[in-house]
């Protein structure tokens, strides 16, 4: 996530419901074609436009019109989408030594925007610049596992080495990664942003995101106010047969952020002017639309140009069992119990939006989802068993504590979900009192290992569709940061559990690997460290002239790069 809290919310087995290519023409239906101008219309400023500061592959798809990496996403619906593919790339990586050597070969024929070649030196620069004070910000996973990248400072550095002896180019067209540890997951690590090529003649250190060297089918005409307003126009030396997943149908892309989540809604849904040719990567469906969409709405025209998509997500109560009474497990167990579902679903826009949860891993395939409900509180929660598990923990005359959530309204960690739960829980004799914060400040305090609240509502989602980066942040104890952003909440540091975390990590048989993770989740969720909420479940509007509308479970949301407009 991730600290992907930013990436976005989302979670299950489903893709999107609206029309696809083929379909009649109007609405997102219709053969998709070359030309017209596609507008983009975002809430959060596409920042630090830089593939070493960009967190993940998604960041609302626009990077990956820019930048290629050696794998990507399969550009499809649902679970299908949730493979992953070669891209620069020959194919996945060879593993070697136990998946700790992993080797690439590049595509022949490859280029830059200005026509220029892209070789293994550029990927080996473009990962090592990653590790620069100046460009942080991206995924950590290669500090963690190249050999010799905990001590690393990048190719800026004024003291220690220039390059990282663990990433070789032993030609022009092989990059070969020497890890401390076996990683079956590195195809999916190869698809973050980090792993677009940089050639280091055109470095510009932090400036380099103003106009960065384009691979994909794009390249970045204008960046302003820091991503608040990007243009893209074709990239004229990208080659389609080079690059079977994506697509250039528009002439151009222009992608305004900083607006408000209403009026981008209203601006889709009224779709006049260039509003037609409009879309939306990270704003679901407000109240307006949502209420034409229901049982009586009757908006047919409008339910056509809804994509709906499902992403890595949880939304659930944290505990922290270092604090009184959370140390007790019966006393998480009734909580565990004493949750409706409804309500904390009805919280955040219902099932429309949300998904009820009893398991910390999506509903995806891919993760290893497996099912399970170790407490069983039905719809709206079972206060029975609630009080008969806080009665053998001591507290047969209920019970007082505190949840620490953000003061933002919108927000899925916020007043409205909390009050649910506070309502949930006075129902098994359990006195909530809620303890709001303002979000940076909420987040500061549920990131410090040192002074962790003992219950409070937390959210995580994963970087790339498997287990690993779903339950390791959260419960390897190695994981555990103690000066600096910590998700492991529960501070949970088993060392059985841990070494579970490396032989799975280490299973190059994706699939089998997956099994395993879901079989990981099943037993952690017995300690009841955590309680599943719910995953959220993204609805997004399109303007009425927008074509090929594909939403794969990797990212949960329209996938740019498959777009054509009318």
């Amino acid at each position: 996530m991730t600290a992907v809290a930013g990436i976005a919310l989302t979670g299950v087995l489903a893709s999107c419901a609206g029309p696809q290519d083929g379909d009649a023409e109007g609405g997102a239906g219709g053969k998709p074609a070359k030309g017209g101008k596609l507008l983009v219309l975002n809430t959060e400023p596409q920042v630090n436009f830089d593939p070493a500061r960009l967190y993940t592959s998604g960041g609302g798809n626009v990077p990956s019109l820019v930048f290629r990496t050696l794998t990507t996403r399969k550009r499809a619906d649902g679970e299908e989408g949730t493979k992953v593919v070669p891209d620069l790339a020959t194919g996945l990586g060879r593993p070697s030594e136990n998946a700790k050597v992993w080797t690439y070969k590049l595509k022949k024929g490859l280029t830059y925007e200005d026509g220029s070649p892209i070789t293994s030196a550029d990927i080996k620069y473009g990962v090592e610049r990653s590790f620069a004070a100046e460009l942080s910000g991206g995924a950590p996973y290669m500090r963690d596992w190249l050999v010799g990248g905990a001590d690393y400072q990048g190719p800026f550095a004024k003291k220690g080495p220039k390059t990282l002896d663990s990433i070789e180019t032993p030609d022009k067209r092989t990059v070969v990664f020497r890890l401390k540890k076996p990683v079956g997951d590195f195809p999916y690590v190869a698809t973050q942003t980090q792993f677009a090529p940089v050639p280091k003649k055109k470095e510009k250190g932090a400036k380099y995101e103003k106009h960065p060297l384009s691979s994909g089918p794009y390249k970045v005409v204008r960046n302003e106010n820091d991503g608040e307003r990007l243009q893209l126009a074709r990239n004229p030396h990208w080659s389609a047969k080079n690059d079977p997943h994506r697509h250039d149908y528009p002439d151009s892309i222009e992608v305004r952020s900083g607006l408000d989540p209403a009026v981008i809604n209203q601006r889709l849904s009224t779709s006049s002017g260039d509003d037609a040719k409009a879309i939306t990567t990270d704003t679901n469906l407000g109240p307006a639309e949502l209420a034409k969409l229901g049982k009586d709405g009757n908006d047919a025209e409008l339910k056509k140009r809804v994509g709906v998509g499902h992403f890595g997500y949880t939304n659930y109560l944290a505990f922290n069992p270092k604090v009184k009474p959370f140390d007790k497990k019966e006393v998480r167990e009734a909580i565990s119990y004493a949750i409706g579902r409804r309500s904390v679903v009805n919280a955040v826009g219902g099932t429309s939006l949300a998904e009820p949860a009893t398991t910390f891993l999506p509903n995806q395939k891919a993760l290893g989802y497996t099912p399970y409900d170790h407490f069983p509180a039905g719809k709206n929660g079972d206060p029975d068993k609630a009080r008969e598990v806080l009665k053998k923990a001591g507290y047969g005359k209920g019970l007082a504590v505190t949840l620490t959530h953000s003061t933002d309204d919108s927000a899925a960690i916020g007043s409205k979900v909390a009050t649910a739960v506070q309502q949930s829980l006075k129902k098994a004799g359990i006195t909530v009192k809620l303890r709001g914060l303002e979000r940076n400040a909420y987040d500061e305090k549920r990131q410090d290992a040192g002074d962790t609240p003992g219950f409070f509502l937390s959210q995580w989602g994963a970087d790339w569709p498997a287990g690993y980066p779903f339950l390791a942040p959260i419960y390897d104890g190695r994981q555990i940061v103690k000066d600096g952003s910590n998700f492991n909440h529960a501070q949970l540091d088993d060392e059985k559990i841990n070494k579970k975390f490396d032989a799975i990590s280490g299973d190059t048989d994706l699939k089998a690997a997956a099994r395993r993770w879901g079989a990981l989740d099943r037993e952690i969720g017995e300690r009841a460290l955590s309680v599943p909420l719910f995953h959220p479940v993204y609805q997004r509007l399109v303007g009425k002239d927008v074509k090929n509308v594909v939403i794969s479970d990797w990212t949960g949301v329209l996938d740019i790069s498959q777009v054509a407009v009318k």
